[in-house]
């Protein structure tokens, strides 16, 4: 999954078949410091954002599959939610080491 941020609305005069109605938006990829990462792109809208909400978006084959009717269509990015709270937390808060004892996992 990628962050993004919605910066305006891209308009199809022709669309492929399956992809009829849906929004399509002109997104900024953002890295989990929410800093711009590349170039704009256009992502397939199926969760009604709106300009300049922070979103999270899949690519390739879930971002075809994230659509309402058709699986089967050419979408290689989707907009899947819409970020209301993100807490961004030190990487060295959390520790990985495995506790002596028993757990479902050894």
């Amino acid at each position: 999954m990628l962050f993004g941020r919605v910066r305006g609305t891209a308009v199809c005069t022709l669309k492929y078949t399956g992809t009829e109605g849906l929004k399509l938006l002109i997104v900024q990829p953002l890295n989990k410091k929410l800093e711009p990462v590349g170039a704009l792109q256009v992502a397939a809208d199926v969760v009604d954002a709106g300009i300049g909400d922070l979103c999270m978006m899949v690519r390739s084959r879930e971002a075809a599959l994230a659509m309402p009717q058709i699986k089967f269509v050419p979408i290689d990015l989707a907009i899947v939610g819409i970020v209301d709270e993100l807490e961004v937390v030190a990487e060295d808060a959390f520790d990985f080491t495995m506790q002596p004892g028993w757990n479902p996992f050894t």
